[in-house]
């Protein structure tokens, strides 16, 4: 196993700082490795469907992405494939997903604060997002996203144009996450494992909302309050610290993934 150079602070709930540019990209491969695992182990690997990139600290037009055609449950660092803003995979071995491309390419241009970006086709999500509407502050955990999602009302089919994928960043602004209609739910972050929290977050989210509404009319948190919860658990520092114990969880159950 390759151990990743850092310099960590002090306080443990904080992202570490890095020694090199080498040491933080392995970082990012090793946490976007992570990820898929995690996704996978709860249940949001579907089909071919999904996809988590990570911006290269050095070439800050290029990510790295799963292979298309990888279970998220095998992916292993030494998986990941580097993609250029072109489309074209310039280190690794496999094919890059046009839908990914044709997505993240457009959200990592837009928004030069992003690192990492998060989608997939999870039940819950998907199952949201064929209503059209934002998330309401129903629960303590949903109000990290009050006024800080936003909707892409416009479903025209499997993106596959990075006309389609410039859409959807634009409809995502500066927010954390969008639900994209009929499609499912996006997220982004300054970490890899800030965008991987909220996603996972919002499918939590999404869920409760619908078992809520399933048997009566959920009671709105009052805007004062949800407001300051979210800007207190839907900080950046928040969503990096929420994904640590499931970074442990399965970095101790699957090491392989360092490999």
């Amino acid at each position: 196993m390759v151990q990743t150079s850092l310099v960590r602070p002090s306080n443990p709930f904080q992202p570490p700082t890095f020694v090199s540019i080498e040491s933080e990209r392995r970082h990012r491969q090793e946490r976007l490795a992570a990820a898929f695992r995690v996704f996978a182990r709860l249940g949001f690997a579907q089909g071919l469907a999904g996809h988590i990139t990570a911006r290269d600290p050095e070439l800050t037009d290029h990510f790295w992405v799963n292979p298309f055609g990888i279970h998220f449950s095998r992916i292993r660092v030494s998986d990941l494939i580097l993609v250029n803003s072109e489309g074209q995979v310039v280190q690794g071995e496999g094919k890059v997903s046009q839908a990914a491309f044709a997505i993240h390419s457009q959200i990592h241009e837009a928004r030069p604060d992003v690192i990492a970006a998060a989608h997939a086709h999870s039940f819950y999500g998907k199952t949201w997002s064929s209503l059209g509407r934002l998330l309401d502050p129903i629960t303590q955990d949903s109000c990290a996203f009050y006024q800080d999602h936003a909707l892409f009302d416009d479903f025209t089919g499997i993106v596959l144009e990075t006309s389609e994928g410039k859409r959807i960043a634009q409809a995502l602004g500066k927010s954390k996450a969008a639900i994209l209609r009929n499609h499912g739910i996006l997220t982004v972050g300054h970490s890899v494992d800030e965008a991987a929290w909220w996603y996972i977050r919002l499918e939590d989210t999404a869920k409760a909302q619908l078992l809520a509404e399933a048997v009566g009319k959920p009671v709105l948190i009052d805007h004062d309050i949800a407001l300051k919860i979210q800007q207190r658990g839907g900080t950046h520092q928040a969503g990096w610290g929420g994904f640590q114990y499931l970074w442990d969880e399965i970095t101790h159950d699957q090491p392989d993934l360092f490999d």
